[in-house]
């Protein structure tokens, strides 16, 4: 296929190229994919900058979307792509093949560190936003070699899910502490304060005040985002709120297990040790399963899988994805209904191709590079993630450029339990998060180019 690209893309394509460093926020169907690899032939066979490319990415877009980005467009044809993948054998002959481009999982970068020559001189870290975490082994691991290679790309959609605290290890890696400073502790001082304390033990913090504004002045020379609703004209989207309701007895387990962090059963009790873990049981017991003591799962109601069940049956035969939660959700549905599992690549093609009628899907599974438009409009959450980028991600899957009809997204939530909590919660930090996003926002076609 011929690429003409957009004038969004050349852009994007042009701050590569002039940026040894830099971070692009592209929104999602954007085609950052076709974009960052058009930047490295052009660095690799017109200008002579590079080398020796090493992609890290999630697994499953480290085995398919970008070889497959490259076998779409022609003039992406003649690249020469070793995937790192695999066993350590496997991993280790893939780096003696010659090639441009290396395709590392972000899962082996420490093991890459540790033990392979590092010569690639320019990386990129495709979901920059999976180095979020500075006590990571990935994060510590790349930002070891990071004095070695000269040219480093981060993208992502999704640069603070949580907050702006995730910014730091990430921006580090692309800037060496630059604009955000050497250290996450003087980040944290300079820009943030304590909020939910217990005396000396801080378990959250807060922005400064004009802190959020001053952090985006800092990155805005080397940070460029675009949303896709500038750009693209992207397929109409309903949200729909389905909620069930428990029995007076189920919710007083629900309340019983809220309260007292314990539900004793006589084959095992369901307990949590902390206020992470209730939260994990509460949302089980809101999906209508629990797992106990003994990893026995306990069934509490059925109140979800009817919901789901009418709506397949309002879906006349069209195509449905469900996400699920937990193992239990996955096969209690897989109960009631004939479904079939997106794991593979296969899977994918045969969801493409609109043979599957009703398909399950973990969000971590999907969440990122998958492009499943082609197979259905319809989405269920038959669980919900506390976590925005999986949560926005796995939508994007069938909510996304190219998708020719209008995707519809259910939530099923159960009343007056967390499950409220958690729709709440991805609400308020998408406002956080579309903060950011608008801060650096490109301007491109007589837009105010200023970031």
């Amino acid at each position: 296929m011929n690429y003409v690209p957009h004038e969004y893309q050349d852009y994007a394509k042009d701050f590569i190229l002039e940026h040894p460093a830099c971070g692009l926020f592209l929104d999602l169907g954007l085609g950052k994919t076709v974009i960052t690899l058009t930047a490295i032939i052009e660095l690799l066979f017109d200008y002579f900058e590079v080398a020796k490319v090493l992609v890290i990415a999630p697994l499953r877009v480290a085995q398919d979307t970008w070889s497959r980005e490259c076998e779409k467009w022609d003039h992406l044809r003649h690249i020469k792509i070793s995937k790192v993948l695999g066993t350590e054998k496997e991993r280790r002959l893939a780096l003696h093949r010659k090639a441009d481009i290396y395709i590392i999982n972000r899962e082996n970068v420490e093991w890459l560190v540790k033990y392979h020559r590092w010569d690639f001189d320019m990386v990129i870290v495709d979901e920059l936003s999976s180095f979020k975490s500075p006590s990571s082994k990935r994060f510590k691991s790349l930002r070891k070699v990071r004095p070695n290679f000269k040219r480093v790309v981060g993208l992502t959609g999704t640069p603070a899910p949580n907050s702006l605290l995730d910014l730091w290890s990430q921006i580090n890696l692309l800037d060496r502490g630059e604009r955000l400073g050497r250290f996450i502790g003087n980040y944290r001082r300079d820009y943030f304060e304590p909020d939910k304390r217990n005396k000396q033990v801080i378990f959250s913090y807060k922005l400064k005040a004009d802190a959020e504004e001053a952090i985006y002045k800092k990155l805005s020379d080397i940070c460029v985002s675009m949303k896709a609703r500038d750009y693209l004209e992207m397929p109409k989207r309903v949200d729909n709120r389905i909620e069930v309701s428990m029995s007076e007895q189920e919710m007083a387990l629900y309340k019983q297990l809220e309260r007292e962090m314990l539900l004793p059963f006589k084959e095992g009790d369901i307990d949590a040790v902390n206020a992470a873990a209730l939260s994990n049981k509460l949302l089980q017991m809101a999906n209508g399963a629990v797992y106990d003591e003994n990893r026995a799962v306990r069934l509490i109601h059925h109140k979800k899988l009817d919901a789901l069940e009418d709506l397949v049956e309002a879906s006349n035969g069209k195509p449905v994805l469900i996400f699920y939660g937990y193992i239990h959700d996955r096969d209690r549905i897989a109960e009631r209904f004939k479904v079939s599992e997106i794991k593979t690549s296969e899977d994918i093609e045969v969801w493409n191709q609109g043979e599957i009628e009703i398909a399950v899907a973990h969000p971590a599974a999907v969440g990122h590079g998958l492009n499943l438009q082609a197979g259905g409009s319809t989405i269920i959450w038959f669980g919900l993630t506390w976590s925005l980028e999986l949560y926005q991600q796995a939508n994007a899957r069938l909510w996304r450029q190219g998708q020719k009809d209008t995707v519809v997204i259910h939530h099923i939530i159960t009343k007056g339990t967390i499950d409220e909590q958690v729709m709440k919660a991805l609400e308020r930090k998408h406002i956080g998060q579309k903060a950011l996003i608008d801060a650096v926002r490109a301007r491109v076609g007589g837009r105010n180019d200023e970031c």
